[in-house]
């Protein structure tokens, strides 16, 4: 990248300006776009390299990147342990002349959980992709200043890479109903939302008469809670109603039921109707539904029903969910049925929100709330925790950000999909219990803060068996086996 820490290691204020802004052919020098936005950052009015002074020339080209406070990550796409945490600048071409240490500790994230993927989701237009993309922060200067990518000067080639993403995918369900397909960021380690334009686009069509059902990922302790605290914020749309979907499986787990094992049979207990251990764990359902009404929408609960389901286990998620506030609880079984299957459920939702208005809805806490505030709302109300525990480094992020101008921004928690707690293993509804914050990375230009809690991991390790032992092809006819 432009004015990179290796660069500036090895080279004068004087020779950094010159292979920045070299000379054409005539003689003539000129900044390129994204320099001028630089430029105009530091207050320097001018544009013609000529006219800078010594001390000018010095603050537009070098960085002087504190290492230490480099957020920014590489990223990939595959399962990958050992890439979490790494040392790079090992290479003796590569070390820093003046900078200790000459290495430094990174990692990788999954793609999901890139910043690049959170402002493809929340961006409304090109301009402002483009926007976003350039203020994304990669860490500080040695003077505390945020450094940009802007800054780097790469801002604009972001946005040229993602000129064609930001057009969403129209594609169709079995029965021609269309379908919005577009950006991918998980809800445990990102915000966990399709795009903002995919739903404005989907509004326009469908008319203002039409309906648009769009998915916030994984519980609603956290797809759902960053649906409406940031995406709805930067998309400035409120919506009719929540549809909560639970399963009488899932519920018979949080429970008390076994441990369910990829590659292992269901214990019995799932597959044959047991409503005490159901009705118990309808106390994790009833959770979501409050936290719902917390932010004043009408909710329907929808059961998804599979065929080991019984009606008396139907019923009573139904009736669980009923006392917890819910609007309306209804069946669906879309999955055996199709469409005919889940038309109760969407006479349902019809309903619902022709009786809501877009007043009734209401954020979880304002955005001029201090940064641990904010944190300390998400994990009292929404998870039930006692409160946070900050590490020093949290801490002393937290003084930067707000420093920096950054504790407006809404939060975005990075916290395991399966439990309201921190610990995996705690199902139902937890107690006692606080949750730790790790790290807070400040996600700029998608738009939020980024605390990482307990041990989350932003890039998955394989398990003991993973699914590649099944994958393998017909050397005769081609074909891959195996995948499903």
């Amino acid at each position: 990248p432009r004015g990179g820490v290796f660069h500036e290691s090895q080279q004068s204020d004087a020779a950094l300006f010159k292979r920045l802004c070299p000379p054409a052919k005539d003689g003539t020098r000129k900044f390129s776009p994204v320099m001028l936005k630089r430029l105009a950052k530091l207050g320097i009015a001018k544009t013609d390299p000529d006219e800078l002074t010594e001390a000018e020339v010095s603050a537009f080209a070098r960085l002087d990147i504190d290492v230490s406070t480099i957020t920014w990550n590489r990223v990939l796409d595959t399962c990958d342990r050992m890439l979490r945490r790494i040392k790079v600048g090992e290479g003796p071409n590569e070390q820093l002349k003046g900078v200790t240490p000459a290495t430094r500790e990174t990692g990788f994230d999954i793609a999901v959980a890139s910043e690049i993927m959170a402002v493809l989701a929340l961006t409304t237009s090109l301009g402002d992709m483009r926007e976003r993309l350039g203020n994304m922060v990669i860490g500080r200067s040695k003077a505390g200043a945020p450094v940009t990518a802007d800054d780097i000067g790469c801002g604009g080639a972001l946005a040229v890479l993602m000129r064609d993403a930001i057009q969403p995918t129209l594609m169709q369900t079995v029965e021609q109903t269309p379908v919005m397909v577009h950006a991918g960021p998980f809800a445990n380690i990102a915000h966990g939302q399709s795009s903002i334009l995919a739903d404005q686009l989907a509004l326009k069509l469908v008319g203002e008469d039409g309906f648009v059902i769009t998915e916030a990922g994984f519980g609603a302790d956290i797809g759902m809670e960053k649906f409406f605290n940031i995406k709805c914020r930067y998309s400035n749309l409120t919506p009719g109603c929540a549809v909560i979907v639970a399963t009488v499986r899932a519920l018979k787990m949080h429970g008390g039921g076994p441990e369910v094992k990829t590659g292992k049979p269901l214990d019995p207990i799932y597959t044959e109707e047991n409503v005490p251990v159901l009705r118990k764990g309808c106390a994790n359902l009833a959770h979501h539904v409050k936290n719902a009404k917390k932010f004043g929408v009408k909710v329907i609960v929808a059961v998804n029903r599979f065929h080991t389901d019984t009606m008396a286990e139907v019923e009573c998620v139904k009736e669980e969910a009923m006392k917890a506030g819910a609007d309306n609880a209804v069946m669906a079984e879309h999955w055996a049925k199709g469409g005919e299957g889940a038309a109760d459920l969407a006479r349902a939702v019809v309903g619902a929100c022709e009786s809501s208005s877009p007043d009734d809805f209401k954020y979880l806490y304002d955005l001029d709330t201090p940064i641990k505030a904010k944190i300390e709302t998400i994990c009292k109300e929404i998870y039930g925790a006692d409160g946070c525990d900050f590490s020093d480094k949290a801490n002393e992020q937290i003084d930067a950000y707000t420093a920096a101008g950054y504790d407006n921004l809404p939060i975005c928690m990075a916290k395991t999909q399966y439990s309201l707690s921190t610990d995996a293993k705690k199902k139902g509804v937890p107690t006692g219990f606080t949750i730790p914050i790790r790290e807070i990375r400040a996600s700029v230009g998608a738009g939020f803060l980024y605390p990482i809690c307990a041990d989350m991991m932003t890039v998955p390790g394989l398990a003991t068996r993973p699914g590649f032992f099944d994958v393998d092809i017909d050397t005769e006819t081609g074909r891959v086996i195996g995948l499903f």
